[in-house]
């Protein structure tokens, strides 16, 4: 499973550290020292996974995500994050930006080697196959809502949107439950074992990042939110009768 990975680490030890193990695993590795050169390698040639510390000089590491989960090419590559903090707050603007994972310093290069099989093995799996001139059978529904597991695809209104492996799970789940309740433990316990990361406000923030997604992808067509909140037990997706109901 050998891979091409950039590592951006502006500390010379740690980046040498971490390029040793990778491709001591049969891996690719490009580093840099500075967000931007990681950048512009990205843009040069879209690797199978990134990794990123945050604290670097100029374009720091979250910017970096920032950048890449916009990108339409390079949106799909996981990235793990590198920082020295390790508070909730910091661990959840990482996911807010699309990271895929986050271990804090020091970390052991064991621990990281066995992250980035994870990460590159998920990132395999969850490849979309070739297109195809009709959707597969299998696609989800709910309202405006669609959810094509075999594609690892998402649409709202029509338009695909872009999702981090944690929000397509989030929808995926909410999807084959069209109209009920999915409390936050049924949610959690969805994301557990796949999303390496995991705090009782993880999936609060994914749906926060899928409603942004879904508000975008509506534009002149925006109705009632059909990602709705049900205080005190979870959320769940509208679906066309459970949207007359309440109308009713």
């Amino acid at each position: 499973m050998c891979a091409h990975v950039v590592v951006a680490e502006d500390d010379a030890d740690q980046a040498e550290l971490i390029r040793r193990y990778l491709e001591h695993e049969g891996h690719t590795v490009t580093v840099t020292g500075d967000g931007r050169s990681a950048l512009d390698q990205l843009r040069r040639r879209s690797p199978d996974l990134v990794i990123l510390d945050v604290m670097m000089p100029g374009v720091d590491g979250l910017d970096v995500c920032r950048v890449i989960r916009a990108d339409s090419v390079l949106a799909h590559v996981p990235v793990l994050v590198l920082t020295a903090r390790s508070s909730e707050e910091d661990l959840l603007l990482g996911l807010d930006l699309g990271a895929d994972d986050y271990m804090t310093k020091p970390f052991s290069p064991r621990e990281l080697m066995a992250r980035t099989r994870s990460l590159l093995r998920r990132a395999r799996r969850d490849r979309p196959p070739a297109p195809e001139t009709e959707p597969s059978a299998s696609v989800l529904r709910a309202g405006p809502v669609s959810v094509d597991p075999a594609r690892h695809e998402v649409r709202a209104y029509g338009r695909q949107i872009t999702c981090t492996p944690g929000e397509f799970k989030v929808m995926e789940m909410l999807t084959e439950y069209p109209g009920h309740v999915l409390s936050r433990a049924q949610l959690l316990e969805r994301l557990h074992g796949y999303e390496p990361f995991i705090t009782p406000r993880t999936v609060d923030v994914h749906v926060m990042n899928l409603r942004r997604k879904i508000k975008r992808a509506a534009g002149d067509a925006a109705g009632p939110m059909p990602l709705v909140t049900v205080y005190g037990v979870g959320y769940k997706l509208m679906d066309d009768r459970s949207r007359e109901a309440s109308d009713g």
